[in-house]
């Protein structure tokens, strides 16, 4: 086996080298001093350590925890700028540190591309590789030898043991055979499958791993129901499978999304809403009698039912809270009709968004009286209302918006709505939110 026991000393030294470098650099000596240095210093340890920053795993690319770097990056820009502050009370001299901090992260994220891009083509030219077998053969091998398979993580695999004979040019033999292999083909890994092992069995093998320096991993019995959104918990020494556990739930995810829900609605309602709304109020009310607002009950969060606000965008009418719009449809009005196209009619929501009923980017909310039915009639639909429904979101920039035509089209949106809660970033948001703007000023087919 390969391992590099320097990659971590290594990434700590080169980001300690990237800030004092740009520190001495960038900034005027007579801004920072060698308490400074030790204090910003220090800050960047701590806050690595608290976060297990460092620590990376095999199956780790690029992409897999940058949130936790966008993360580091707040808190240690707080903890940055929070010095300065303190200790400089000249204005002028904010712009040095701005600077300097942006160039620092500039350069970080940068490291941090180079860092996957160099290991991923070490691996691919035979480094830093873990020799794995496998003990047992059912379902989940063919879906482990997936990850196996990809040459930039690094896995070697030798084959398999199991109990029943097969022409496979990766069988390696009844399981008793195991023991012995693993200590001359220097394995470093034993996958172990347990729906095929008995208890005696698992027990040696565990004995046989821990006695001769192999780690052993354990894939349990999981009949078909593993999901992407699964994770496994400990109370005590039992281990407990949480089915739909996504990054949306966590703390962090909670209080960023919600900072940037209120700043980014502030903006709307300050710069928009407000010189907007009056000359909306007097078009909407030239062409037909009514509100300005149009307010329908809909599903939140875990089902609860808000007030969902629109710019009014068709006659006053019995049916509205029972049936969507279709193409040309009679009810909406002539300035309706553009407000629907550019998606202007749904501004109002961000008083929502303000209000905390709502988020900027999620799953959008359906009248009751869908959320009732395709309850019932669409698999995992409620799934969606684990998070607070958004303006936009992953469905809608898909295509998967307005008016539902067929199965298929509620089947999508729910998927896709999923998918979002299982994969959210803020970066995925801002992303959909880009995708959001470019559709609105290129008009959408779906816009009606």
């Amino acid at each position: 086996m390969q391992k590099s026991v320097f990659i971590i000393p290594i990434s700590i030294l080169t980001h300690l080298l990237i800030i004092n470098g740009c520190l001495y650099l960038f900034t005027p000596e007579t801004y920072l001093d060698k308490n400074h240095i030790l204090y910003i210093n220090f800050a960047w340890l701590l806050i690595t350590y608290s976060l297990d920053f460092y620590p990376t795993g095999r199956k780790e690319r690029f992409m897999t925890n940058i949130a936790k770097m966008m993360q580091l990056f707040i808190i240690f820009g707080l903890a940055y700028f929070a010095l300065f502050g303190i200790t400089q009370k000249q204005v002028y001299t904010s712009r040095y540190h701005t600077s300097v901090y942006f160039i620092i992260c500039l350069l970080l994220f940068l490291y941090r591309w180079m860092f996957y891009w160099m290991r991923s083509r070490y691996r691919l030219e035979g480094g830093n590789f873990v020799n794995v077998m496998v003990v047992g053969r059912d379902k989940n091998l063919k879906k482990i030898r997936k990850v196996f398979d990809e040459p930039d993580l690094g896995y070697r695999y030798l084959g398999y043991f199991d109990n029943e004979p097969s022409n496979s040019a990766t069988y390696l033999g009844p399981i008793g055979q195991c023991f012995k292999y693993a200590l001359n083909s220097q394995v470093d890994e034993i996958y172990c499958m347990v729906s095929k092992l008995s208890q005696e069995e698992l027990k040696n093998l565990i004995t046989f791993a821990d006695n001769n320096l192999k780690k052993l991993k354990i894939i349990p019995d999981n009949k078909e129901i593993f999901t992407r959104a699964m994770s496994i918990e400990l109370y005590d020494n039992v281990p407990v499978l949480n089915m739909r556990r996504t990054p949306i739930d966590g703390q962090y995810a909670r209080i960023v999304k919600r900072i940037f829900d209120i700043v980014f609605s502030s903006l709307v309602i300050i710069l928009i809403l407000s010189w907007l709304t009056p000359i909306l109020y007097i078009l909407i009310k030239l062409e037909s009698p009514g509100p300005l607002y149009f307010k329908q009950e809909r599903n939140g969060v875990n089902c609860k039912v808000f007030w969902c606000h629109k710019f009014r965008s068709m006659t006053m009418n019995t049916n509205a809270n029972s049936a969507m719009a279709t193409r040309n449809d009679a009810r909406v009005t002539r300035i309706g009709k553009f407000l629907r196209k550019t998606s202007l009619d749904e501004l109002p929501q961000f008083i929502d968004v303000f209000m905390g009923h709502m988020s900027v980017v999620g799953p959008r909310p359906h009248m009751r009286q869908h959320t009732t039915e395709y309850g019932s009639s669409v698999d995992k639909y409620l799934v969606r209302h684990f998070a607070k429904p958004g303006i936009t979101g992953l469905a809608q920039v898909r295509g998967y918006r307005g008016e539902i035509v067929q199965k298929t089209d509620i089947v999508n949106r729910v998927r896709l709505d999923i998918f979002y809660l299982e994969k959210w970033s803020l970066l995925l948001d801002l992303s959909i939110i880009y995708q959001t703007v470019l559709n609105a000023l290129k008009g959408e087919e779906k816009a009606y």
